[in-house]
Parts: structure tokens; sequence; C-alpha cells
């Protein structure tokens, strides 16, 4: 059995082969692309996630203790319009004034700023590399974390996340402004705000030459969205899509608007996309009203294709030519062919493009349905001939019938077995699995596949039971089934391997665990050693 994994952006290897650059530079940045080459390896932010069983180390437990009493959106349901630049917005001001008290650490390192409703880990994780590999101390904040909160600090040459003693030390150096600003704000410093705030310290006292930071959600009333134009080099947009509709204004026009936000008077702006025309103005429009140069990765210039799919050492990577010539607002040349990415599927390899647009824009200057069908591209590639299953799990905000609709007009499963687990430790954002699974029927009988409920299943015995009644007649037909709060997601998926044997034990068998990071993270948490991992 192979276990595949889905939704998890930042746990793979980026490898570059050599970047052959013709323009000349202009920037601080005028290292980072010589007329050589830019060479990306394996480290940095994707590397530093390993598939190790991590635990939370009990070094930083007075830290974790500490945050777990401050107001978490993501265990909590983020009100309505709290991403929107209005009054309903959060208040960047109480953000700006803890980072006062800190100092103002973001005031001494430059950044690049990315938003986005898919892809921007990912970017994230390759443009990190591209400016490692180009010499520079990079700090690099994501956000969640799988296994442990260290992940979503990484800095340094290497990338490394930030270590348990860094961490409490920072903690325990900042605990006494910690408490005062919560007392000044009337008990209302999040816990995001806490955490983005010894994110910019870490990087300010490692003295970074860049950092790379994630925009929690949406991107105007994001508490990363602190960075003035005098710090930030690029701000990035990877993509707009239906996430979060409530919070960030009810459409897909007010998500462009909340995450055009994030772009800043006469700085240079990368957009990913491909977006929606209109979609495409709105944020077209902000840069043009802050005097923002805008760079296109799917400018008509750019071009990049997946040659094959191969293995080094039993690890999956996809080979890629990219070639960047555009002359939109910055002229830029790059070709690049016989890219390894280890992260696999077109969705990627636009990440890989923006990322690499970004850099030559360093240079130059002186997340839904989108990745249902990027799950798609993975399997059709790495499973062409066996058996596949899929374990679902997914929270309450997300558009449950437009995924499972991407996926099943994809490469077609045997097994759907819709799950539940906690989201941030709690279960109110959780979509129950009997909703999922009548997401999936419905889903199904709209696109006229053959399929079979199988109700329930409380335990192994149940399932046993269930296929010792199954006519073979009906083997033939997509098995949908969900599984009760009690089962472990290690329990799903062993009953979907279950389901697989069922149908043919000798046939190659994938399970593809998906639907949201924290399923993701949960079965990493509880697997220690699996057959193989393709990280999409």
């Amino acid at each position: 059995m192979a276990l595949a994994f889905s939704s998890v952006h930042r746990l793979t290897h980026f490898e570059m082969k050599r970047m052959q650059c013709f323009t000349k530079f202009i920037c601080p940045f005028r290292n980072l692309v010589k007329r050589t080459e830019i060479l990306a390896l394996t480290s940095g932010c994707s590397k530093s996630r390993s598939y190790s069983s991590v635990q939370e180390d009990n070094k930083i437990s007075d830290l974790l203790d500490y945050m777990e009493r401050l107001k978490n959106y993501e265990k909590l349901s983020v009100p309505r319009g709290a991403g929107t630049d209005s009054e309903d917005g959060f208040d960047l001001g109480r953000m700006r004034r803890f980072l006062e008290q800190l100092g103002n650490p973001h005031y001494h390192f430059q950044a690049v700023h990315i938003a986005g409703t898919k892809g921007k880990g990912s970017t994230a994780a390759f443009l990190s590399n591209i400016l490692r590999q180009g010499g520079y101390s990079v700090g690099c904040y994501t956000s969640p974390h799988l296994l442990t909160v260290r992940e979503c600090i990484s800095f340094g040459k290497k990338g490394g996340h930030i270590s348990a003693d860094a961490l409490i030390n920072l903690f325990h150096q900042t605990k006494e402004i910690i408490d005062q600003s919560i007392e000044l704000e009337n008990g209302s410093l999040t816990y995001f705000e806490v955490f983005t705030g010894l994110a910019f310290l870490a990087f300010f006292q490692e003295k970074v030459d860049i950092a790379v930071i994630e925009a929690g959600l949406g991107g105007a009333r994001d508490a990363t969205n602190v960075l003035r134009n005098t710090e930030l080099a690029a701000s990035v947009i990877t993509s707009i899509g239906e996430e979060h509709l409530a919070a960030l204004g009810g459409s897909l026009e007010s998500i462009a608007v909340a995450k055009s936000g994030i772009i800043k008077h006469g700085c240079p702006v990368v957009i990913g996309g491909p977006f929606e025309s209109h979609v495409e103005h709105i944020i077209r429009d902000k840069a043009h009203s802050m005097n923002s140069p805008v760079v296109s990765a799917c400018d008509p210039g750019i071009k990049s294709a997946i040659k094959c799919f191969s293995r080094e050492d039993g690890d999956p990577y996809q080979t890629s030519d990219i070639r960047i010539q555009g002359r939109e607002n910055l002229e830029m040349f790059v070709d690049l062919p016989d890219v390894k990415l280890r992260m696999l599927g077109n969705h990627q390899l636009q990440n890989a493009v923006t990322a690499t647009c970004t850099a030559l824009c360093l240079r130059n200057q002186a997340h839904t349905e989108a990745s249902a069908e990027g799950l798609s591209d993975v399997i059709r590639m790495t499973c062409p001939d066996g058996m596949f299953a899929f374990v679902v799990a997914m929270a309450t905000d997300k558009d449950h019938l437009a995924f499972a609709r991407k996926i099943l007009t994809g490469p077609r499963p045997e097994i759907v077995l819709l799950t539940e687990v906690s989201i941030a430790g709690g279960k109110s954002r959780a979509t129950p699995a009997s909703i999922l699974k009548d997401a999936w029927r419905r889903t199904a009988a709209d696109l006229c596949l053959d399929f079979m409920d199988f109700g329930v299943i409380d335990e192994e015995n149940n399932l046993n039971k269930l296929i010792s009644c199954t006519p073979a007649s009906r083997d033939n037909k997509i098995i949908i089934l969900a599984s009760c709060q009690n089962l472990s997601v290690c329990d799903s998926i062993k009953i979907a391997d279950q389901l697989l044997k069922f149908r043919d034990r000798d046939k190659s068998r994938l399970i593809v665990v998906t639907g949201s990071l924290h399923i993701v993270s949960s079965t990493l948490a509880a697997v220690s050693k699996v057959d193989e991992m393709i990280v999409s």
C-alpha cells in the first residue's frame, strides 16, 4: 500500500538545475542571480518538515500552555468580514502597537509577503530555497504547522526551523512585554498576533537578509500586513479562490480585494494565477493605484511544461522545463531546462514559476477546486494502473461539493471514505463525516457514476460483515462510506486499504489522504512508517 498526502504545501524538496540569467541587476539582491546560475536544492522550510514522528518538545511546554490561553481563530470560527479592509476587519493597530513594544523588529529586514487562496506555502518554500542557494540568510514564516509550532519559523542559510531552546528563550525574553500588551489591549491580543511578533523578532535577532512571510487569512487585515514599503521587497498573490468566504466578504471579488491589500506603494507585485479576468483586473487596479509594477507568472512569454515523472532513491519527482521571457513591467529572462520538482503536478509547476518570477523580480528591482484538480494530475502520473482510495476530512468553510466534483471527474477512485479530525485542537470547525458523505453521494449521482453507499463504519468487524454481504456484481461501483467519530484517521486508512484488498489483492494500492492540512497532520503524527509518501 502506498500512502499519499494532499493539501500539504510545505513538506517537499525543491531542486532546480541551472538558471542562466541575462539581465542586469539593480537591487540589493544583485548576488542572487549572477550571470552564471542559481541552484536551489533540497533545503529550507520545505526540507525542515520531515516525515518523522516529531512531537512537541517538552522544552516549549510553557509557551504552548501560555498560547493556549489566547484567542485562536484557527480553532474558533473567524468572525464575518474579519479579513476585509472594513469596520468589520481585524484591528491592525493592535498588531502595530504590539510590535512597537517589541522594538519594531520588522523594520530591520527586507521581506517578501505572500498571500493567496492556494499555493502560497509552496511558493514560499520554492522562493526561500532559491534565495538561500543565492547565498542569503533567509527567514521563512508559514502557518499552520503540522507536527510542531517550530515548523512555522525557519531561518539561516540552511533553513532549519527554530530550535526548542531558541523558541523558549525568545518567549521568556518577551513574556513580560506580551503580558503588558495583552493588558493594554484588554485581552484581545490573539495567538496568531503573538506568534507572528515572535517570528519577526527571531528574524531580527538572527540578522536575516530577507524574510519570506506567508499571510494567514486574506491579506489586508492579516497580522502579517504590517510591513512598510521601505522594507517590502515584493508582494506575491498566488491565486484567488472561494475559501473563507464569510471572513473575506462573501464573494470572489471581495476576496481579491482583501488579498490585494498586501500591495504597497511602489513595491512590485507578482501574480501567480491563472485568474478569472475580472479578478485579475481587481488586483491590477490596486497595483496601478499604488504605482506598483506587476509581474504575471501567466505572461504569454512564460512557458512551462512537465516532461516526465521519475524516481530518485525511491523518491518521486517530475522533470519540467521553465522558460521566462517577461517584458510587461520588469524585463526578465531565464531558461531552465530539466528542472526537478519533488512537489508534483501542474499546480506545483505553476507555483515554481511564480517563485522564479519573484526571484527575478527581486534581482531586477534592486488552497478548493484548484487543489483538487492538481491532486488529480498527480494521481494520473503516480498511479496509472493501480487502485486508489480517498480518505477525506474537511473544515466547514470549504466548498465540499465543488471539491468532490473535481475529484470524481478525475481518475476514478475505488473507495471514498469520509472522516473528521480536530482542527486546531477542536471539533467546532470540522465537517461531520455524515455530511461529507451526503455531499459526495449527491455529486456521484449528479455525475451519473455507479456508487454504493456503505453507510457508517464504526469498527473493522462491521466492515467485514458488510464485505461478506456485498455481491461480486457490485465490485465495479465506487464505495462511499463514512467513519464514525470514535475511529482515528489511521483506522480509516486501514479500512480503506482493506476494501481495496477486497477488490483486488494483486493490484498496487494507493491511499490518498486529502481535504485538509489538519487530516494530514493527524496522519503524520500517528503513522511512523509508510511504504511511500507523495506530497502534492
